[in-house]
């Protein structure tokens, strides 16, 4: 399923971590939304780095540090493997 959302231009790395995402299973689509310019995740964070803020009703709400600052994306799931996506996204070090 295609990116969907208001703000459809983000950096190649972070188009190939959301093709990433959306090839997990579990996962139905990936919604892009706002994007916030001059912000940031942190200094450790690269472009594509993506940090989940919380689990809400059909899904995942996340932030994305794109080449130009913080991008808010959608993570659309099946019901029952927010976990589990959440945990492969962040990693074995991070959950």
């Amino acid at each position: 399923m295609p990116s969907r959302g208001r703000h459809r231009s983000t950096s190649k790395e972070c188009q190939r971590v959301l093709a990433w995402i959306e090839g997990m299973p579990g996962v139905i689509g990936v919604m892009i939304g706002r994007s916030y310019g001059g912000r940031s995740l942190g200094q450790q964070c690269r472009t594509g780095s993506i940090r989940i803020q919380r689990e809400v009703s059909g899904g995942l709400k996340a932030v994305m540090q794109s080449s130009k600052g913080l991008q808010e994306i959608f993570i659309r799931t099946e019901a029952g493997t927010e976990d589990a996506v959440a945990r492969m996204i962040s990693g074995p070090g991070d959950a």
